[in-house]
């Protein structure tokens, strides 16, 4: 079944989350070599596709996983949380319905 990650950053996050972006993206890459991955992006934190020094306010992952305790477990262990990303996380059970 989907699941939808969805994260809120903390404020000024921007440095923490570049520092540990290399480590985020490999756990996404994993899930995308495994065909698991729907999609998977930040919220820039103003109206821009390169928010520059405003950052960004959160993260949206959609991917497939057996449960949703497997989702949350794959959650809580990601680099962004360690780092001091992300301030609240909620993982949901998603339907895809279009495209």
């Amino acid at each position: 079944m989907l699941y939808a990650i969805i994260a809120e950053d903390v404020a000024d996050s921007l440095e923490k989350r570049l520092a540990s972006r290399p480590a985020h993206v490999d756990r996404l890459n994993i899930l995308k070599d495994a065909g698991r991955l729907v999609l998977a992006g930040p919220h820039p934190a103003i109206d821009s596709e390169d928010p520059g020094s405003a950052g960004f306010s959160g993260s949206l992952i959609v991917a497939e996983f057996l449960s949703l305790s497997d989702a949350q477990a794959w959650a809580d262990q990601d680099p962004y949380i360690s780092a001091g990303v992300y301030e609240k996380v909620t993982v949901k059970p998603f339907k895809k319905v279009l495209p």
